[in-house]
């Protein structure tokens, strides 16, 4: 019989969870106006505050970074206030939280931005389309960074984790996943720039570990997380090589003593892509010397399953946190789980948000 492994206290440098399930960043549009988070979002944390640790959902680091509708900031004084409700919320429940922090990059809409262009790396359109206040809109052909731009947006995620330490987070994760701007840098698919920051691997991941530096002065590395996406195709993504890019990305990730590094398995069918690594935590966790968390329809079984075969000390879980406040408590009963409303994941009131019950 498996273990409930998932269920066992852990320690990621000073900070003590008491278990290793970790709350998924999940976008849930539900920020005010000025995308400052608001008592709603506060009591929907605070009723999972009994996830080893939660993660939040994805904060725009600038006006510039933002792409879709109501989410949350973390650069102006407002939404610094408006975490404070959160991270209280949460450490009065005893709980222990990071903020993600976020630029989409080209997977936004000049909608957002008075009608300018949004950035990459390079001007290479997504395929599909951005969600608009006005509904969905096909993305546009982004505009490529110049070199002081690219340093003025490391210089935005430092403010920002400034912040971040102000509204009083225990830490913070850097989310290079999901086609946003860290993960179009990466790429070749996304980044055809022939400057340092393009062409080789070395120039490529260049961007991320400015990042990397830029936080590591504000919070000690050990309270810094980084997520990937090493075979993620989501927001038209991809790399020719990314057995080579990614591995050579942890590697140099290792010098840095972090938290934990945040491993996605594959979102999508990767079946017709044969160059893509299927079983992401075990190719690619091997490769990292610290803690690894992984996330990807991982279930109480499958996750402790995960910590068993030493592919992962920490495991993230998305909509079965959503759908279940106490999903700790559930796996340690083997209680029955909520079932999630997809209808109402993005955007709306308290309806599928803070009204899913916790057990009796």
């Amino acid at each position: 019989m498996t273990k409930n492994t998932l269920l066992s206290n852990f320690s990621i440098g000073d900070l003590q969870l008491k278990n290793r399930m970790v709350m998924a960043p999940m976008t849930r549009n539900r920020a005010g106006e000025g995308n400052v988070p608001t008592e709603l979002m506060a009591e929907y944390y605070r009723q999972r505050s009994g996830a080893g640790l939660i993660i939040t959902e994805a904060s725009q680091i600038s006006p510039q970074g933002m792409g879709y509708p109501a989410t949350p900031g973390i650069h102006s004084k407002e939404q610094v206030e408006g975490w404070k409700l959160v991270t209280n919320a949460i450490h009065e429940k005893g709980g222990k939280v990071f903020i993600q922090l976020w630029h989409v990059g080209r997977i936004s809409h000049s909608d957002f931005h008075n009608g300018q262009l949004p950035v990459a790396p390079s001007a290479i359109k997504a395929s599909g389309q951005a969600f608009t206040y006005e509904g969905l809109k096909d993305f546009e052909m982004p505009r490529a960074l110049e070199l002081k731009e690219i340093k003025s947006i490391v210089e935005d995620y430092k403010l920002a984790a400034k912040n971040a330490k102000e509204a009083g987070f225990d830490g913070i994760e850097i989310h290079a996943a999901n086609g946003y701007l860290i993960d179009q840098f990466l790429t070749d698919k996304t980044n055809h720039r022939n400057d340092e920051y393009g062409g080789s691997v070395e120039n490529r991941a260049r961007f991320l570990f400015e990042v990397m530096d830029a936080v590591c002065e504000v919070w000690p590395s050990n309270r810094v997380g980084v997520r990937l996406s090493p075979s993620g195709l989501f927001n038209d993504m991809g790399d020719s090589d990314p057995r080579s890019l990614f591995a050579f990305v942890i590697e140099k990730l290792n010098a840095y003593n972090l938290a934990y590094l945040h491993l996605i398995e594959p979102l999508m069918p990767i079946d017709e892509h044969p160059h893509l690594v299927q079983d992401v935590a075990a190719e690619f966790g091997k490769l990292y010397n610290g803690v690894r968390m992984v996330n990807g329809g991982f279930t109480k079984d499958s996750g402790n399953k995960a910590i068993e075969r030493n592919i992962a000390e920490l495991v993230s879980f998305g909509v079965q946190y959503l759908a279940n406040p106490d999903l700790e408590k559930r796996f340690e009963l083997n209680a029955e789980l909520n079932f999630p409303n997809q209808d109402t994941f993005y955007g709306g009131n308290e309806v599928g948000y803070t009204d899913y019950p916790s057990m009796k």
